[in-house]
C-alpha cells in the first residue's frame, strides 16, 4: 500500500516455504556429510516467515533518480513461541513441524541506488547494498536460499557467481566449490559510468567491490568469520560493457577484470591477481545490473 507518492509499504503477513532434497548425487552427499553446517542449511525444512519492505522512490521528474529499499524478515518465532507455551525451551534446537525441522532466523537488507545525470550523453549510476541474516533458537544456519553471495552479472562482475568469500576463505577450485561460498553478512558497492553511444547502443565502464562473511566461525572455512581483520578483505573489480536497449528489453554484455581478490595469493600489494587471463569474466544478461 502507499499513502505517499514516493513511499510504498509491502507486508507479508504469513508465508511458508518447504525445502526438500528429493534426489541427490553421491558427490553432493559426500560434500554435505563432510560439512555439517552446509547440510543444516540445505536439509529438508519449513520456513514460516513474516516480512516487511519499505521502498522510497524519488519523483519521476527528478533528473537524478534515487531509490532506497529496506526490508526485514523473520522466520520461526511464532512456532517457537507455541512450542515454548507447550514447555519446550526456546533455545532447544531441531524442533519439528510435520516431521521436518523449521528455520528460525531474522534477516535485514538495505539497498540504495542513485543515478546522477552528468549531461545528455552520460550518467553515473551508483548502488550500495548491505544485508545480514542471523539464525538462532531452532537453527544454527539460515536456509541456503536466505544466505548472501557475491559475484555474477548483477554483483561484483569481475568474479563469477558464488566465487568470492566468505571473508578471506579460498575454496579449492572444483565444480562444487561455489556451494561453500555464501555468508551471513554482505556489503557491496557499485559504480557505473553509462554513455549513449549511438542509436540504441549504450556503453559502460564500471567499478564493483564487495564480500560476504560468516557471523559464526566455521573451522572448515578459515578466515571466513566476521572480524575487523577480515572486514578489510574486499573483492574489487572493474570492466567495460555494452547494452542494447530495445525499450522493452535491454540486452547486456559485461567484461569484468579482477583487481583484488579477498584471499591471499602469491602476489603482494593491491593488485594480487596471479594471472591476468584468470581475472577476466564475461557476462551475458538481460536488464541493467542496478
Amino acid at each position: 500500500w502507499s499513502r505517499h507518492p514516493q513511499l510504498q509499504h509491502e507486508l507479508s503477513v504469513f508465508s511458508i516455504e518447504y525445502n526438500r532434497l528429493v534426489n541427490t548425487t553421491f558427490a553432493f552427499d559426500s560434500i554435505t556429510n563432510a560439512n555439517p553446517a552446509l547440510y543444516v542449511s540445505m536439509r529438508n525444512q519449513f520456513v514460516p516467515s513474516v516480512g516487511y519492505t519499505l521502498t522510497y522512490r524519488s519523483p519521476a521528474a527528478d533528473p537524478h533518480p534515487l531509490l532506497v529499499q529496506a526490508s526485514v524478515k523473520e522466520a520461526g518465532n511464532l512456532l517457537a513461541g507455541v512450542y515454548a507455551l507447550a514447555g519446550r525451551p526456546w533455545s532447544e534446537a531441531d524442533k519439528h513441524l510435520l516431521g521436518s525441522p523449521f528455520a528460525q532466523f531474522v534477516k535485514a537488507t538495505l539497498e540504495a541506488r542513485y543515478t546522477r545525470r552528468l549531461n545528455s550523453r552520460f550518467n553515473l549510476a551508483t548502488r550500495f547494498f548491505a544485508g545480514a541474516v542471523y539464525s538462532y533458537g531452532n537453527s544454527s544456519r539460515a536456509p541456503y536460499g536466505e544466505q548472501f553471495y557475491v559475484g555474477g552479472a548483477n554483483s561484483v562482475r569481475a568474479f563469477s557467481a558464488r566465487t568470492v568469500g566468505p571473508g578471506g576463505y579460498y575454496a579449492p577450485r572444483s565444480r562444487y566449490s561455489y556451494i561453500d561460498q555464501t555468508g551471513d553478512l554482505k556489503l557491496e558497492a557499485n559504480a557505473e559510468l553509462r554513455a549513449r553511444l549511438f542509436g540504441s547502443l549504450h556503453g559502460a565502464v564500471f567499478l564493483d567491490a564487495g564480500n560476504v562473511w560468516l557471523i559464526r566461525p566455521d573451522a572448515r572455512r578459515p578466515e571466513s568469520a566476521l572480524t575487523l581483520r577480515n572486514m578489510k578483505r574486499i573483492a574489487v573489480g572493474t570492466g567495460v560493457g555494452l547494452r542494447y536497449d530495445l525499450s522493452f528489453l535491454v540486452i547486456r554484455v559485461d567484461l569484468g577484470v579482477g583487481l583484488h581478490a579477498p584471499y591471499d595469493t602469491n602476489h603482494r600489494g593491491f593488485y594480487n591477481i596471479e594471472r591476468f587471463r584468470e581475472s577476466l569474466v564475461l557476462h551475458f544478461a538481460v536488464g541493467y545490473p542496478f
